[in-house]
């Protein structure tokens, strides 16, 4: 799924004899000027020449004292102050102004969440030729986020975004391949954009290229590259990345294999609230896998089950089932699997044969084993759907 992409603030080395050009000409007025002096690496003075060159009505200018008063550099953070003069620039035409102007729409950075409004800023932007702005615009598309949900338009927004080189744009691209989200699936193309992200250094390209060669998707099957890969996309601390790491030391895939190193990689993914790095770190406390066993810490992280069968603290199925669906609606086939078995067996909620099934159906769709044999069962004893043989043997 795509999310939305802020600005970067870059940094660039002036050389001193530049820099006294520059200066002489920002002192005169020259708004260009005062902007690449704003550059220096001294963040108060960077502010205050972006200060004048946005006082002097240069959007570019505009958009700069925004980065500063968002991210608190050369004074103190004002998201106010940030939708402000993002709303100035924008309205001058300043593209990437536009699109941090949709982040603040989108966000309630300095003004109230309106997505409409998010949506309208990232067409601008996107329409102006600037790349993160088309790539936030495919995700608006792709996730319905101010207009209408349009997969083929949130495929053409991320393909405009690639061609201007934006990492997280192929990254997505790649799911779009993967998927077949707005044009046909091809897993070779799919790996492909996977890898071009990665080779950018992004780490959620990283964590898919590990998860081709660990799955053989559109390249051959290599459990080794699958670990090397993961272990890049942790290291720049992406959370899946991290779990999936955690996977590769507890079962020996791609690398030796290691408890403790894998409980390590569970609790970093945990921490940043990934919700299988939180699943998989309860079953670590639970069997004392790279940790002493500590069943009050499991039922911190492993809720629904701890609930149901009183690990750690009091039997609650109401709390388990509340639990599992949180778990659930974070995508996770076992949680879904879960509320499924208590929506038919009625745990902590009223039995409803129909939610049950649709939710066996969720957990088999995302590969969970458990789920498929009882989405089986739903269409082979006609619970919560009509009985079909055919699709009870598939």
């Amino acid at each position: 799924m795509g999310n939305i992409n802020s600005n970067d603030n870059q940094i660039i080395n002036i050389e001193e004899e530049e820099i006294r050009q520059f200066s002489k000409l920002a002192e005169e007025g020259n708004g260009d000027a005062q902007i690449d002096l704003g550059t220096i690496k001294d963040e108060v003075k960077a502010y205050q020449w972006y200060l004048k060159s946005a006082e002097g009505r240069n959007n570019t200018g505009r958009f700069s004292v925004g980065c500063c008063y968002e991210n608190g550099i050369g004074i103190i953070k004002d998201e106010v102050k940030a939708y402000q003069w993002y709303l100035k620039s924008a309205e001058g035409g300043n593209h990437e102004g536009q699109n941090n102007l949709g982040n603040c729409y989108l966000n309630g950075i300095g003004t109230r969440k309106d997505e409409v409004k998010a949506f309208q800023c990232y067409l601008k932007s996107a329409e102006g030729g600037y790349y993160t702005g088309q790539y936030n615009l495919g995700s608006c598309y792709l996730n319905g986020i101010g207009t209408i949900k349009d997969e083929v338009k949130a495929y053409q927004w991320y393909l405009k975004s690639v061609e201007e080189g934006n990492h997280e744009g192929q990254s997505n691209l790649g799911n779009c391949f993967l998927y077949g989200i707005g044009t046909m699936k091809d897993e070779v193309k799919a790996y492909q954009w996977y890898l071009k992200s990665a080779e950018g250094r992004n780490n959620t390209g990283q964590f898919s290229v590990g998860c081709c060669y660990e799955n053989g998707i559109g390249i051959i099957k290599d459990e080794v590259k699958a670990y090397q890969w993961y272990l890049k996309s942790a290291e720049g601390g992406n959370h899946a990345g991290q779990n999936n790491l955690g996977n590769c030391y507890l079962n020996g895939i791609g690398t030796i294999k290691d408890e403790v190193k894998a409980f390590q990689c569970y609790l970093k993914s945990a921490e940043e609230g990934y919700y299988m790095g939180q699943y998989n770190l309860g079953s670590c406390y639970l069997n004392g896998i790279g940790t002493i066993k500590d069943e009050v810490k499991a039922y911190q992280c492993n809720l629904g089950n701890c609930f149901l069968y009183g690990i750690g603290t009091i039997k609650d199925e109401v709390k388990a089932f509340q639990w599992y669906l949180k778990s659930a609606e974070g995508g996770n086939s076992m949680g879904q699997f879960s509320v499924g078995s208590c929506y038919f067996n009625g745990i902590g909620t009223i039995k409803d044969e129909g939610k049950a099934y649709q939710w066996y159906r969720k957990s088999a769709e995302g590969g969970n084993g458990d789920g498929q044999y009882n989405l089986g069962c739903c269409y082979g004893n006609g619970i919560g759907t009509p009985k079909d043989d055919v699709k009870a043997y598939q």
